[in-house]
């Protein structure tokens, strides 16, 4: 049989070309991140900009929380259950139009849910959008880092993935301005404006990106996967009341995803080619690395932002715009890094970047471990910006170092993977910390004692932090061109879904 050739690797960051045009972006690289950008900002936004609003949701359609919660938790859900589809369907449809048609899909589901008439009927409308950000999340990285083709990956990161790393900060801050000025439908229309325009600019600048092949769709990893990785959230989200991790509530979903992930694990292995995410990208070193750190990434981001607007209400006395708009300095840290962190990834390497953003983060969140009620509001907004900047540093490489050594046609599987660990991650992190808190401010009356059990938490996302400062070392380091020993390397031969479809 004839061997199809394979696509070119991306090189290791660090080592792209030398010349002189090499610090240079290609200008159609930077008009497909803008175009992704504008688009994906409605569902990066959205995923936060509703949990604010629980309240006033409940109050207007008449539904407790128990049932209103499931307006977040539907749309979470839907987006888990679709994110490992984004792979095989780019490779059916194309790029350009799987990106729009999910655009369509998420537009469509933001205008049914500004008319929603009840709960039942926003908790379904939220689920459809969920089905399209499901599939724009992963695809955004994978149009972008294709188009960069290994050439200055730092700095298209660092632009990239702004929006994913602003949007649980700045999320409810817009959301409580949204209700403190308009009606809770224009959480939803808010979106219409990006939708629309990211849609026009998709059709003129995406480029051409014609279906690779006509691989047959695995339904049996899709039934193993996709509800696997759902119920897993699922579980996490259910850790309330003393019980905590040992209620059945929570135990069943999660045992029960678990079981399911860990029988899709054995039927990829033993489908080289045909499976819905191919597992073996783990054997390229920096993928594996960047997926666990991305996985402990998500619980110290996630996981303190479930603490932070808590302890600016609940100790401080803040309301919910009050704790949102504290929240900003984190953001400003986030925005000032990006830049610095992508040109010194560029130039230095993941490695060194990875484990400065890291450590900076893990400081930035120690005061936080020692605040009391009355600790000043000053050192606690420095500390928050310290924070933000870690944070914006150390995405960055995680993102690059994640496509080190994989071929064109493993991109939209890396970019499945390392996506589902951060927000799997971000899930078990705000589990935990939840858990932590219940049990160490439980029966606490005065701000003081509430101050206490924060503090034994925020240390918990402390060590979240830290333990990742380790890892950062198995990333790659800076490479002269060309690659060198030690260097990634394309991951071992193996057919490619529309190879395994020509022999199928």
């Amino acid at each position: 049989m004839k061997r199809v050739r394979r696509p070119a690797s991306v090189p290791p960051p660090g080592a792209a070309d030398t010349g002189t045009d090499a610090d240079q972006v290609d200008p159609a690289v930077w008009r497909t991140a803008f175009t992704v950008i504008v688009g994906a900002l409605a569902v990066v936004f959205d995923t936060t900009i509703v949990s604010v609003a629980l309240n006033d949701l409940g109050t207007e359609l008449d539904a407790p929380l128990s049932t209103i919660q499931w307006v977040s938790t539907g749309y979470l859900l839907a987006m888990f259950v679709t994110i490992p589809v984004a792979g095989w369907a780019q490779s059916r449809f194309g790029g350009k139009r799987l990106w729009i048609a999910a655009l369509g899909v998420f537009l469509l589901g933001s205008l049914l849910c500004a008319v929603a008439w009840d709960a039942p009927s926003l908790i379904a409308f939220r689920v459809l959008q969920g089905i399209g950000g499901g599939v724009m999340m992963p695809l955004m990285m994978t149009l972008v880092m294709q188009a960069t083709q290994g050439r200055n990956i730092g700095k298209v990161i660092a632009a990239i993935s702004l929006p994913a790393a602003l949007g649980p900060i700045l999320g409810p801050v817009l959301g409580g301005v949204i209700l403190h000025v308009a009606d809770w439908r224009w959480l939803f229309l808010v979106n219409v404006p990006f939708c629309t325009v990211g849609a026009w600019l998709a059709l003129r600048n995406l480029p051409a990106d014609p279906p690779r092949g006509r691989a047959p769709f695995d339904v049996v990893g899709f039934l193993l996967v996709s509800p696997g990785v759902a119920a897993v959230i699922y579980g996490l989200s259910r850790t309330e009341g003393d019980a905590g991790f040992v209620s059945a509530d929570v135990l069943r979903p999660l045992l029960g995803g678990l079981a399911l992930v860990a029988a899709f694990t054995v039927w990829a292995l033993r489908r080289p080619g045909g499976a819905l995410i191919d597992l073996r990208l783990f054997r390229n070193g920096p993928t594996a690395s960047a997926s666990a750190l991305g996985f402990l990434t998500g619980a110290a981001l996630y996981g303190a932002m479930l603490l932070m607007p808590l302890y600016w209400q609940q100790v401080r006395g803040e309301d919910a715009l009050g704790a949102g708009l504290l929240l900003i300095p984190q953001g400003v840290g986030t925005l000032v890094s990006r830049g610095f962190a992508g040109r010194a990834m560029d130039q230095y390497g993941p490695r060194v970047v990875a484990v400065v953003g890291f450590t900076v983060c893990c400081v930035g969140t120690v005061p936080f471990a020692f605040a009391t009620d009355d600790t000043s509001n000053v050192l606690l907004l420095a500390a928050l910006f310290v924070r933000g900047m870690g944070l914006g540093a150390a995405v960055i490489p995680l993102a690059g170092a994640a496509y080190s050594g994989l071929s064109r046609e493993q991109i939209p599987d890396a970019s499945v993977v390392t996506r589902v660990a951060q927000q799997v991650g971000g899930s078990v992190g705000t589990a935990v910390l939840a858990v932590v808190l219940q049990h160490t401010a439980d029966g606490a009356k005065t701000p003081a004692e509430l101050a206490d059990g924060f503090d034994h938490a925020f240390w918990w996302a402390v060590a979240f932090t830290a333990s990742a400062v380790p890892l950062c070392l198995l990333l790659p380091g800076r490479t002269p061109a060309g690659g060198a020993p030690g260097a990634a390397r394309p991951v071992p031969d193996s057919p490619t879904k529309s190879e395994s479809a020509g022999r199928s």
